[in-house]
């Protein structure tokens, strides 16, 4: 199916996910996952009116970027290695993957602006997934104040394939309760503002739990 038939869907089910949860859909932003496609397939996304697109690995995101001159916003979502930062980091808008100090004092050393960052955090306690446990996410937040080019606006995590739709919940509340968490600690580089939380199998629910950026592939570019 083409990009434009799959989004008017997309934003129809956000549409009515924001009804459910007396949301606005102007408070989601729908980040176009375009790791596993062309850059032609991407360009249509981009000409449907994406604006933000995601890519998980440096290589991926350089083809892309060095071919694409649109006025889109980047957003690196996978696991980022240190050596790889000064590669991406003055060209993407957000990283979606901070997860241990070591990356964070290399975002610091090697960016040439302030880098909004989202904290990933393993709520699901699954081995597979990269991530925080909740339980260190407000000492590492304070620990990274100390990098002045680290900014963390908000928390990310990636769920499990579940069709469970009340144990999805679950976990996408526990993110929002520990951003609020996090909030009230009012700390300089932490305004800790959004979620990134939902992708094409589970974003209604996470919009419905406060989600302020799904990563949508599949189900936009396929």
């Amino acid at each position: 199916m083409d990009v434009a038939t799959n989004l008017t869907m997309i934003q129809s089910n956000i549409g009515q996910a924001c009804e459910k949860s007396n949301r606005h859909p102007n408070e989601i932003t729908v980040i176009g996952v375009t790791k596993y496609v062309t850059i032609e397939r991407t360009k249509e996304a981009i000409n449907t009116g994406i604006k933000n697109l995601g890519e998980n690995r440096s290589e991926g995101f350089l083809e892309k970027y060095n071919h694409i001159d649109s006025d889109v916003k980047w957003h690196f979502i996978g696991t980022l290695q240190s050596r790889k930062v000064k590669d991406v980091v003055d060209k993407v808008d957000a990283i979606h993957s901070l997860d241990r100090l070591s990356l964070a004092k290399e975002i610091n050393k090697r960016a040439s602006k302030q880098i909004d960052c989202f904290v990933q955090v393993n709520v699901s306690g699954e081995e597979s997934k990269h991530g925080l446990q909740p339980e260190d996410v407000i000492p590492f937040i304070k620990e990274v104040q100390k990098y002045n080019y680290v900014r963390v606006v908000g928390l990310m995590t990636m769920a499990p394939h579940l069709e469970d739709n009340e144990r999805l919940r679950g976990i996408f509340k526990r993110l929002a309760l520990l951003r609020k968490t996090v909030q009230q600690e009012n700390l300089a580089n932490a305004p800790c503002e959004f979620l990134s939380m939902g992708m094409s199998n589970d974003y209604e629910v996470a919009i419905e739990e406060g989600a302020t950026h799904i990563r949508i592939g599949s189900n936009l570019v396929g």
